[in-house]
């Protein structure tokens, strides 16, 4: 009996990613498009920056890893900074000017017109990532967002991918399955 209620519950999460892939039409064109900005932003010499929180933390660090390190192959390493990773810099910020302040500050002091920032929100209001979208935009820098149909984020961000889903376990998977799509254009031909 308990068995059926776990398989029934496994089968429901599995239909509602299938769902949503299959909605992915228009979402995929708009992964393009960041990949496009994220080439033109290194041949430039420029970098991303990437936050989030919670899971979209561990969203933005993984890019970063994948970025800076290797995703597939051995490859060149790209400038991407996940301002999620530094815990003196974050705990620092939030205790002397509030958790709304730990990524624009970090913006303010490292970003420079030409960069990116990429900011994960499946809400897309998260008022620490919105505060940081607004300071890039002030900076001349790209604003990319990652979120659901909701909130603010696709309304500040220059590029915003949508997953066509309101489900936030759906939202991250997507934007998991973005993070993997970028990084394999990166990788040798």
């Amino acid at each position: 009996m308990m068995f059926e209620s776990t398989d029934s519950t496994l089968r429901q999460q599995t239909d509602q990613l299938r769902s949503a892939l299959d909605a992915l039409d228009d979402w995929y064109g708009t992964v393009a498009g960041v990949i496009e900005r994220l080439r033109q932003t290194f041949e430039n010499g420029n970098t991303v920056y990437v936050a989030g929180n919670g899971g979209s933390a561990t969203l933005a660090q993984h890019f970063s890893d994948e970025m800076v390190g290797r995703f597939l192959a051995t490859r060149r390493p790209y400038p991407v900074v996940s301002l999620t990773a530094d815990s003196a810099v974050l705990t620092c910020i939030a205790n002397d000017f509030g958790y709304e302040e730990v990524f624009r500050r970090q913006v303010e002091a490292l970003g420079k017109a030409g960069d990116v920032l990429i900011a994960f929100s499946t809400s897309g209001r998260s008022e620490n990532i919105l505060a940081a979208c607004r300071q890039a935009c002030d900076q001349r820098m790209t604003v990319i967002g990652f979120s659901g149909p909701a909130g603010d984020l696709k309304d500040v961000a220059d590029i915003a991918v949508i997953a066509p889903t309101a489900d936030t376990a759906r939202i991250q998977e997507l934007d998991l399955h973005a993070v993997h799509l970028v990084c394999a254009a990166f990788e040798p031909s």
